[in-house]
């Protein structure tokens, strides 16, 4: 299946194994749910919490290009993993020395077209106005016939060549920037578990793994990421569209491709407007929550990884897709050389700090236990 959905939405598809990104899982606690619907005028349950993070969603979906910009981390590539460009699809990419690819104002390449991208998606709408716009959306996109799956075949010479010839085969294979979920029981879709119980968390498929980091992310980021993520939930969410929703596909191109550049303009429906300007405004609504947080857990490092994110847009030198480029260009090296000895460092570092014989132990346990809740799930 990989292999004939990553060659038909992306001819440069093999870039999807190169560079690897972070599922980070946000909910709010029980307790939260209650007077946060009271503060709302709202009835408390499971319908309140499902509409709410849909609402987060759609804000979400509308501002994500800020954590492209700030924790993008893929300006570049290794040149072995694009093929020499069709006249009609060309990949857009500059030369960095005889071993690398990369955009000057890249951000993160994994999240643009060299990434998970798909043609057979690009017209596909799906709405986040409600559980049921969004199911119907997605059932919609998991029944219909596209076209040029058709032509591969589903079974061919005895050999299942894909599942199915529908615009998506499973509802996984979204490559949706945030998804709504809900832990699902054996053998069950996740689409029928959302439908049936609501949505429980969210995951958010945006992030790279930072390569200055040894565990590809770290506290500072994840506050950041908290921040966000509440702000996205708090402030007003209005109604997504077939028309916004190719305005926000368009500005994550734009921050993908161009996002150090200076003077970025970015679309809004009421207009241009700067990047700058739109993420200082952004900024400054998370800045309470951030003093909210500080206050309740008797610290300042909330309002720390806030002032942390906002030197980036003051310059744009210290994100990570800069500081990738100007290591590999002080010290002489290619994307692959780059990436390798970051990841030796990195082993170095664990290699030095093992796990304690009781958190050793314990994760030995959940692996086990892990590993025979696939074995049951595959014999099911």
């Amino acid at each position: 299946k990989t292999v004939y959905r990553l060659g038909l939405g992306n001819r440069y598809g093999r870039l999807k194994q190169t560079i690897s990104g972070i599922h980070y899982n946000f909910s709010l606690p029980a307790d939260f749910w209650a007077p946060f619907a009271r503060s709302r005028d709202a009835r408390p349950g499971q319908d309140f919490q499902t509409d709410s993070y849909f609402g987060l969603i759609r804000n979400f979906r509308r501002h994500s290009w800020l954590l492209l910009y700030l924790f993008g981390a893929s300006p570049a590539i290794c040149r072995s993993f694009v093929k020499q460009p069709l006249d009609d699809q060309p990949h857009r990419l500059e030369s960095f020395d005889e071993g690398s690819l990369y955009l000057p104002n890249g951000t993160s390449l994994r999240m643009g077209r060299l990434g998970y991208q798909s043609d057979a998606q690009s017209a596909l709408h799906i709405s986040y106005n409600s559980l049921d716009e969004y199911a119907d959306s997605m059932h919609e996109a998991l029944t219909r016939s596209y076209a040029d799956y058709e032509k591969i075949g589903v079974k061919v010479d005895g050999e299942y060549r894909q599942l199915n010839t529908f615009l998506l085969q499973i509802e996984n294979e979204f490559y949706g920037t945030i998804r709504p979920k809900r832990p699902i029981l054996s053998g069950e879709r996740p689409l029928t578990a959302l439908r049936s119980r609501g949505v429980e968390y969210v995951e958010v498929r945006c992030l790279d793994l930072n390569p200055f980091l040894a565990a590809g992310i770290d506290s500072v980021e994840a506050r950041f990421v908290n921040l966000f993520l509440l702000y996205c939930l708090l402030v007003d969410s209005p109604d997504d569209s077939v028309h916004e929703s190719a305005i926000m596909g368009s500005n994550q191109l734009k921050v993908v491709e161009r996002g150090r550049e200076p003077g970025l303009m970015l679309e809004t429906l009421d207009g241009a407007v700067s990047l700058q300007e739109w993420a200082a405004t952004v900024m400054d609504g998370i800045r309470p929550l951030a003093a909210l947080l500080d206050g309740m857990h008797g610290n300042d490092l909330y309002t720390y990884s806030l002032d942390q994110q906002a030197a980036k847009l003051a310059d744009p030198a210290l994100t990570p897709s800069a500081r990738m480029l100007e290591v590999m260009r002080t010290q002489k090296i290619p994307y692959f050389r780059f990436i390798m000895n970051q990841s030796i460092a990195h082993k170095g570092y664990f290699d030095e700090h093992p796990l304690r014989d009781r958190a050793l132990v314990e994760y030995q346990r959940l692996a086990s236990e892990s590993i025979t809740r696939q074995q049951d799930c595959l014999l099911y």
